[in-house]
């Protein structure tokens, strides 16, 4: 888990932002289907990386202290 976290964060980091398609049905007529697909950004805030790395530094470090 703490290493998915540093991982993670460093990613979130290095990329900033991923996007994904959507598949939307606007209208169905009869036999006639309309699909629109969208793509959509999202952005990943600095602060949010920054704070799954110290997390997962964290969890690393009490893993191995209990050891």
């Amino acid at each position: 888990m703490a290493l998915a976290l540093i991982v993670g964060g460093a990613l979130g980091l290095a990329y900033g932002s991923f996007s994904y398609t959507k598949n939307t049905n606007q209208a169905k007529i009869g036999p006639i289907e309309l699909n629109v697909k969208e793509t959509q950004t999202v952005n990943i805030p600095i602060w949010a990386g920054l704070g799954a790395i110290v997390l997962g530094g964290l969890l690393l470090l009490g893993s191995a202290r209990k050891v």
